[in-house]
């Protein structure tokens, strides 16, 4: 489906007007590769770098090398991928500003003291939200699992009068975008890596600790066997 046509970014620009995502300034740290003489470490399978794993429901956890301070330390939520593009929000830019706030033309908002997010640098005054519900939600974009992505008014409406749970509801201001090229190009640079989507991810309670949590899983190797007490590999 062509990304313009999508009903819940009718009234988005098209992302390949904005300016280009994060570059990288230092190399990525690579994993050990054993000598003919050493025991052979196994990898934990977590994570890809491959173009053909993205697509909408997959995260974008940024290396230690990507260094633009838009996108430096992000877990980015793919909401949208096709060959004209890719949207996402951010999950872990939390900020202090209220959903009262925000959504201060909804009266059932008036006294929600959960912050917002800032869901990207593209767009900031748009509104979006992610919800968890086990029950298929009309109008909503089905993102994976039972995560929905929220962008209408009328559905936003609906939803805060229904006060949903806070630990699975999260409203972000703006977006992240790619063009299909630039997206693939910056995987190639090493700057992305690419995991499956869980909802304990996207609604993490503590944001701040999501990007470490996750760049560590990049970072893992099973121990190698050794006598017991012998120095252990670790993340830095």
């Amino acid at each position: 489906m062509s990304l313009h046509k999508l009903c819940f970014f009718a009234t988005l620009a098209t992302i390949a007007a904005f300016a280009v995502i994060g570059r990288l300034n230092a190399p990525i740290k690579g994993f050990d590769v054993p000598t003919p003489n050493s025991r052979p470490a196994v990898f934990l399978p977590v994570q890809s770098k491959n173009a053909k794993d993205l697509g909408a429901g997959k995260l974008l956890v940024a290396s230690r090398g990507l260094a633009d301070p838009q996108f430096a330390k992000t877990v980015v939520l793919l909401v949208h991928y096709d060959a004209e593009g890719a949207v996402g929000l951010i999950l872990n830019r939390r900020t202090d500003v209220p959903l009262s706030r925000v959504l201060d033309g909804f009266k059932a908002a008036k006294h929600l003291s959960d912050p917002v997010y800032l869901g990207g640098p593209v767009e900031t005054p748009a509104v979006f939200a992610l919800l968890q519900s086990p029950a298929k939600v009309e109008g909503a974009q089905h993102i994976f699992g039972a995560v929905y992505m929220i962008s209408s008014k009328m559905l936003f409406e609906h939803t805060i009068s229904a006060r949903p749970d806070p630990s699975g509801f999260h409203v972000y201001l703006g977006y992240a975008g790619w063009t299909d090229d630039q997206l693939q190009k910056e995987l190639q640079l090493g700057a992305w890596f690419i995991f499956q989507g869980d909802a304990g991810t996207v609604f993490n309670s503590d944001p701040d600790s999501l990007w470490p949590q996750m760049i560590q899983k990049t970072e893992l190797k099973l121990a190698e066997s050794g006598p017991a007490g012998a120095d252990r590999p670790r993340a830095d």
